[in-house]
């Protein structure tokens, strides 16, 4: 398929243009250039007045409606109509000008490709305004707000779209060896890009791996490796944790998707064990009754759930107790408010029971002769 014709000598710019020339006694260019003003003001005023129209219309349509998407859509017809008007009122304007015969095919070729690309932003516009309500509805849903998956989806329709309108250029213009050339040349680009940024794009594709499989999310509380912290954004590159400790670390993608990850997002509850000693000179009826009194201890405790207390070991210089309690909450404040609770309240209990906590002490022996 060759170049359309869009801008051909038209007989009546030809008679307009000599009518011109006659009356004001001017020369053929300077009549053309007459004619070609007149073309821009008729068109241009034409043009206005049905953007005014369509825009009044459309500002009403979407004025019916409670959500804001069609507003959004609208904007987006309304600056694409005002630029389409834009480039016919410039196109047919150069219609009587007889000295740019030359070079019509060059501007025509020029109005083509800004069509196209007019079209396919408008394309990619009103397609991510659907992806970020879409995102929108998602994080409503679900309590988060995950902008790097918008990010990366956004991305990469732009790109398709405008791959799309660069390949219908190819096909239109019909280039000679066009298809060959591009190929040859990305090939042999994408080949050096990938060796002179081969770990910017481990990065950039596990951070398809991480939206894909979502290992983790914004606001999600994780543990890589010896660091603990809450995700506070996921990029194309990197993702920053803000540690327990207060400063943020960042952690490149790559190394991110190729280790364990702990995900608290999920937990519903922490599982919590720890053990206490008592002295060996403790009565055995007052051993006895200690895994009762931590059992009703953890109990009486807002947000505890006891498992199981048991005496479980003879050590060294305490008779030793393992217990097992669960925190029904998932952040790590609540299990240290809880823990220091169940702490006070097993030490007053001690205290009232006269039951002795062990600790490592030297005892003196003397005997007598």
């Amino acid at each position: 398929m060759s170049l359309p014709e869009t801008v051909t000598k038209s007989p009546v710019f030809n008679n307009l243009s000599s009518a011109l020339q006659h009356v004001l006694n001017i020369s053929a260019t300077s009549a053309e250039i007459l004619v070609s003003l007149l073309i821009f003001i008729v068109i241009g005023s034409v043009g206005l007045i049905s953007y005014v129209v369509i825009s009044r219309y459309l500002t009403r349509w979407a004025e019916k409606t409670t959500t804001t998407l069609d507003d959004q859509i609208v904007a987006t017809l309304k600056t694409t109509i005002l630029a389409f008007i834009g480039i016919l009122v410039i196109q047919f304007s150069l219609v009587p000008l007889s000295f740019l015969e030359p070079y019509k095919p060059v501007f025509n070729g020029l109005f083509l490709v800004i069509q196209l690309l007019l079209v396919a932003y408008a394309i990619s516009k009103i397609i991510n305004i659907f992806v970020d309500k879409f995102a929108e509805r998602t994080a409503q849903r679900n309590a988060k707000n995950n902008k790097h998956s918008t990010f990366i989806i956004k991305k990469v329709v732009t790109g398709i779209i405008f791959l799309g309108a660069f390949v219908i250029i190819l096909n239109v213009f019909e280039i000679p060896g066009a298809w060959e050339t591009t190929f040859a040349s990305v090939s042999i680009s994408g080949i050096v890009i990938a060796f002179a940024l081969q770990s910017t794009l481990s990065d950039l594709f596990s951070a398809f791996y991480i939206y894909i499989d979502r290992p983790l999310e914004i606001g999600d509380f994780i543990v890589v490796g010896e660091h603990s912290g809450t995700v506070k954004n996921i990029g194309l590159l990197s993702t920053r944790l803000q540690l327990l400790q207060g400063e943020e670390l960042v952690i490149s993608n790559k190394d991110l998707s190729s280790t364990f990850i702990r995900n608290f997002r999920k937990l519903q509850k922490r599982r919590i064990v720890f053990n206490i000693g008592v002295t060996y000179d403790t009565p055995n009826e007052k051993v006895k009754q200690i895994p009762s009194m931590i059992i009703d201890i953890i109990k009486n405790i807002k947000g505890a759930t006891p498992q199981f207390v048991n005496f479980n070991e003879f050590g060294e210089y305490s008779l030793k107790f393992f217990i097992s309690y669960f925190v029904n909450a998932t952040d790590y404040g609540s299990y240290l408010a809880v823990q220091q609770q169940i702490n006070l309240a097993i030490r007053d209990t001690f205290e009232r029971e006269g039951i002795e906590m062990a600790y490592l002490k030297n005892v003196t022996y003397i005997k007598k002769q």
